[in-house]
């Protein structure tokens, strides 16, 4: 059974990324499919809800993974579910290079959290929709930190806040 993270998850990536069965052009001209799917994509290109669906549960899984194997410290589901969401919107690449992950890494969860509205642009533009996704990333992750900064204050000898081994 997977955790709560995984619905929080994926209620935002579908949220914010919608459904389209048939491949459209996406705000930056990225040809796009099903939650947002672009590799491989080709305007002309349809597929089931079904394939949409299982395209969407493993990309997110795949995200997870980048995420999960690139902090140095234990997530809360808020966290992790707002950090997979980023990740899935903006690659792999961008988050491993991120200021956000380096202050993530750094024990600085809060500061982390502020930097996901920073990332609304698309090529140079602001978009109003990435916008609103990353408030409501920052809003969550923001949540999840503190209730961990809570939890840590409240049990000292919490293992929130340890480096993984």
């Amino acid at each position: 059974m997977r955790m709560r993270w995984w619905a929080l998850t994926l209620s935002l990536i579908s949220g914010f990324e919608g459904l389209r069965q048939a491949a459209y052009l996406d705000p930056v001209g990225v040809p796009t499919i099903c939650f947002g799917h672009t590799q491989g994509v080709m305007l002309g290109d349809t597929k089931t809800l079904e394939e949409c669906h299982d395209l969407l549960a493993e990309e997110a899984e795949y995200f997870a993974e980048v995420v999960y194997y690139s902090t140095d410290y234990r997530l809360s589901d808020e966290e992790y579910a707002a950090y997979v969401s980023f990740t899935y919107n903006v690659g792999a690449a961008n988050w491993k290079s991120s200021t956000l992950l380096k202050f993530l890494n750094s024990g600085q969860r809060l500061e982390a959290c502020h930097q996901l509205p920073r990332w609304v642009y698309a090529k140079g533009i602001r978009l109003p929709g990435l916008v609103k996704r990353r408030e409501q990333e920052h809003d969550l992750c923001i949540k999840g930190a503190l209730a961990l900064q809570y939890n840590a204050l409240q049990a000292p000898q919490s293992r929130m806040f340890r480096r993984y081994p």
